[in-house]
């Protein structure tokens, strides 16, 4: 303390108190801690210090002095550089106070000494908050796996300056997201991604809440006149709807967004979460980010799951004489020849059944079953057979030109080539390409809401 102390006026008159009881002794004790407006224990212990110290008795000891839980002055430098870096720049502030707790930063601080910190410095956190809006809250579901809310979010997930689409799932009850699936538009292969991974890691749900999308949804639902319901005119189940219905799911048809607010939440936080991970690790292709999809969903769940009222699990374990792979595709019916030989898709297949089965196909009708995991199959009597290409033989021989034929190969980058590593390659022996052209129709088109 260097004397030149500014006190409160306050301070100033209880000085001149404790100077007269001091000196001229014109206060007694009591009369001063009276019009000081302290205790006399209070006043006592003044007096004593202002003998010593004079004024500086008046002043607080922690004037000047930095405490010792304060952030150093290096530590606020270098939070401030970090977030004014890109990887960071658009993170918001509760998020970017965990991602300074992590290797290789290791910065443990409060969420309110940050944001006093980033907004002293003039950040503004990038996600507003908006004002609440009356609704009536519709309680969660009492056990975990009643029902599962379904969606589709397209975004600039990537950071590239183009939208991509992340497939989704979260439990009603607890809030656990059970599978994140990215594509390059919302497309059947997507959600049937997003179902066969909560299938594998919890078990078939009861129920599922989407919206009226028309992977979910005929377009004609709801759309039948009178005549047509009386002559019995049924509105045929969607590809995905068939598969929840084969494993006994109820598919629910919300009406608007506001009845899935859960997913629509959802997405709101990995919107404001997810790019700023991927631009951390490096990731740019679909590929990558599915990868990483899986190994965040367990992290995301621990942070921001909730207890459900009920602990007993609603999921139902599957059947083992279901193959999920052959309920999870496209099923189309078609009819083939006495040699086992089917059209689809303007190709030719032949069913490889063993010449030891007692039953070998014959004339008849079969279901053909479609999917990038394993081609083509199909299923006969209830048994399933695998299919070999058999192309038609060339009529004529073409005449032969100077001009070598280039035959047209789309390159890695384009959408219809994503998601593909993700799967065992599907070989045939011969038209291998134009085959995987086929399923790349099917199942990554982007499908019209």
């Amino acid at each position: 303390m260097d004397g030149r102390i500014a006190l409160s006026q306050k301070k100033l008159s209880q000085a001149h108190v404790l100077s007269r009881l001091i000196t001229d002794k014109t206060f007694t004790i009591a009369q001063a801690a009276e019009v000081m407006g302290i205790s006399e224990r209070q006043t006592t212990r003044l007096k004593g210090e202002f003998k010593k110290s004079g004024a500086n008795a008046l002043v607080h000891k922690s004037i000047g002095v930095s405490p010792a839980h304060a952030v150093p002055e290096a530590t606020r430098r270098e939070i401030v550089a970090l977030k004014s870096t890109i990887p960071f720049e658009k993170a918001n502030f509760s998020h970017f106070r965990e991602i300074l707790a992590r290797e290789p930063y290791n910065i443990r601080i409060s969420y309110s000494t940050l944001y006093n910190l980033l907004t002293e410095a003039g950040f503004k956190s990038p996600k507003t908050r908006r004002q609440a809006k009356k609704h009536r809250r519709r309680k969660r579901k009492a056990r975990e796996g009643i029902m599962l809310q379904m969606d589709a979010s397209p975004y600039d997930w990537l950071s590239i300056e183009d939208d991509y689409s992340i497939h989704g799932a979260i439990d009603d009850a607890t809030g656990k997201v059970t599978a994140l699936y990215m594509c390059k538009h919302e497309c059947l292969q997507g959600y049937l991604e997003v179902m066969r991974t909560t299938i594998q890691d919890n078990g078939i749900p009861v129920s599922l809440y989407a919206d009226r999308h028309a992977i979910f949804t005929s377009p004609k639902d709801g759309q039948l006149t009178m005549e047509e319901q009386l002559d019995g005119v049924v509105i045929q189940d969607t590809q995905f709807g068939r598969a929840v219905r084969e494993l006994g799911i109820t598919l629910i048809k919300a009406r608007s967004p506001q009845a899935k607010g859960r997913i629509e939440r959802l997405w709101e936080t990995l919107q404001s979460r997810l790019p700023v991970e991927f631009t951390l690790t490096g990731i740019q292709t679909i590929d990558d980010a599915n990868r990483f999809l899986a190994r965040y969903i367990p992290k995301y769940n621990e942070q921001f799951s909730v207890r459900p009222d009920e602990y007993e699990l609603a999921y139902r374990e599957l059947s083992p004489a279901i193959r999920l792979e052959n309920v999870l595709c496209v099923i189309h019916y078609r009819k083939f020849d006495h040699g086992g030989v089917f059209s689809y898709g303007n190709h030719s297949f032949k069913i490889a059944f063993d010449e030891r089965e007692r039953v070998a196909p014959h004339r008849g009708s079969v279901q053909v079953l479609i999917s990038p995991v394993f081609g083509v199959r199909v299923r006969f009597a209830g048994i399933v057979y695998e299919t070999i290409p058999c192309p038609k033989p060339v009529k004529g021989i073409s005449p032969k030109t100077d001009k070598p034929q280039m035959k047209y190969a789309p390159p890695d980058t384009h959408y219809y080539k994503y998601g593909h590593t993700l799967f065992k390659k599907v070989t045939f022996e011969e038209d291998n390409y134009a085959i995987l052209k086929m399923l790349e129709r099917i199942f990554l088109h982007k499908m019209v809401a």
